[in-house]
């Protein structure tokens, strides 16, 4: 009796062991389950993504343009066979260029020939016309200035004689942080020496003045 009893006992360790075996592998196999993603019926469209922030570029500061912040600036021209040095200066300070205040400026102009034979060189018009600018754009800009010869054919501008002018730029708008000054000259060159044709040429040309601001 007593061998057969030891028998029975290892008997029940050994299906003791076997039972704990088989739930261990049980555990094991659950925490290896399916992903919630990989199950029937999982709907992707409840994922809401992760979305990043687009960082904002900084603001582009465009600097004014100042052609008279030297005190003068200097400028040559071409028409045709002509060729024009002007120069351009205030006796206005710059920090004086306010919207509100009369802004002179005083140009000069000499023209030289390409193939010079002898002929006479005349300016018979100049004239001037602004455009103000402000921090959004365009802004009412004053009339033109215009100066034309009293006396035929023109003023003569042949180097070493020079034509010389002041114009006067009115109050502007006084939100005005610049004004584009565009000229136009009007030349006639005499066809020969002596002679009472004349052959007309035009040169454009622009100046950009910052206002200064109060």
């Amino acid at each position: 009796m007593a061998e057969f009893r030891g028998i029975t006992r290892r008997g029940a360790v050994r299906s003791i062991t076997v039972t704990g075996l088989a739930l261990a592998a049980a555990v094991a196999l659950s925490g290896c389950g399916t992903a919630p993603w990989d199950q029937p019926g999982f709907n992707t469209d409840s994922v809401t993504p992760t979305r990043s922030s687009t960082p904002t570029a900084p603001a582009t500061i465009t600097p004014i343009v100042n052609e008279l912040a030297t005190g003068s600036a200097h400028h040559t021209l071409q028409a045709g066979d002509i060729a024009l040095s002007v120069d351009y200066y205030s006796t206005l300070s710059m920090d004086q260029w306010t919207a509100e205040a009369n802004k002179p400026l005083t140009f000069s102009l000499q023209g030289t020939l390409g193939s010079d034979q002898g002929q006479s060189i005349y300016l018979s018009r100049v004239s001037l016309t602004p455009a103000v600018s402000g921090p959004t754009g365009p802004l009412t800009s004053p009339s033109p200035i215009t100066d034309q010869s009293s006396t035929a054919p023109g003023y003569y501008i042949k180097a070493p004689y020079t034509y010389s002018q002041t114009f006067i730029l009115p109050a502007l708008d006084p939100s005005a942080t610049s004004v584009t000054l565009s000229f136009t000259y009007e030349i006639l060159l005499q066809t020969a020496p002596g002679s009472g044709d004349y052959a007309k040429q035009t040169a454009s040309d622009q100046l950009t003045v910052a206002i200064a601001q109060p």
